[in-house]
């Protein structure tokens, strides 16, 4: 199976994460602002990232793919049965898809996707404003939701609703953004500990060191 797009989506890591979880093997191929190949727009026709192929299969949206893939490869389950739990799962993946993903977005965006990708500038203040004004009322909610021990959002097993919520706080590291441990320590211990998983850590990583390659 290929996917096509970039890990520095948030979507895309949770997608390649997700995979990752399961033991199902995805090629990533890039594909974003300025890298379009033509399978990749037959699979996403509004250019969004990420987009699949399997076969003569195509299919876009992450959340679509992680169900697909959880219908085509059941074990582990990621998305559990169980009506509640499954209700609560999906719930945290469209919280983590809109909500936190859409507040991120504005500080990546302006601080190292226009910079340094687009070679236009950035709009610092609305980074700014966004750190201030956007992103307590999200901590505070996770504050009082995440696990303050070695659990999961959801049940008493890694699903889906974990890797999304994460999965936009790599990003957050990527710019800086100020998550304080003093004010969210549930928050930062359960982040910290879904990153460092290794479905997820070393796509991290080689962001790092392409963003560091980009600010040269």
């Amino acid at each position: 199976m290929i996917l096509y797009g970039s890990s520095l989506s948030p979507y895309v890591r949770k997608v390649l994460a997700f995979a990752g979880e399961k033991g199902i093997e995805l090629e990533l191929r890039p594909s974003g602002l300025q890298e379009r190949p033509p399978e990749f727009l037959e699979a996403s026709p509004f250019k969004k990232m990420p987009a699949l192929v399997d076969g003569n299969y195509k299919l876009a949206d992450s959340s679509a793919i992680v169900h697909y893939l959880e219908a085509k490869h059941p074990e582990p389950a990621m998305i559990p049965a169980d009506p509640q739990l499954r209700g609560k799962t999906i719930w945290f993946d469209e919280f983590a898809d809109t909500i936190l993903v859409a507040c991120g977005a504005k500080i990546f965006f302006n601080l190292i996707v226009a910079p340094r990708f687009l070679g236009m500038p950035g709009d610092p203040d609305a980074a700014q404003q966004a750190e201030l004004n956007d992103l307590p009322p999200i901590l505070e909610y996770l504050e009082r939701t995440v696990p303050d021990d070695s659990g999961y959002l959801v049940g008493d097993a890694l699903t889906l609703a974990d890797l999304a919520v994460a999965s936009p706080f790599a990003n957050f590291r990527h710019t800086k953004t100020k998550v304080c441990p003093e004010r969210y320590p549930r928050t930062v211990a359960y982040v910290d500990r879904i990153l460092a998983r290794p479905s997820l850590g070393p796509w991290i990583e080689r962001e790092r060191v392409i963003l560091a390659k980009q600010a040269v």
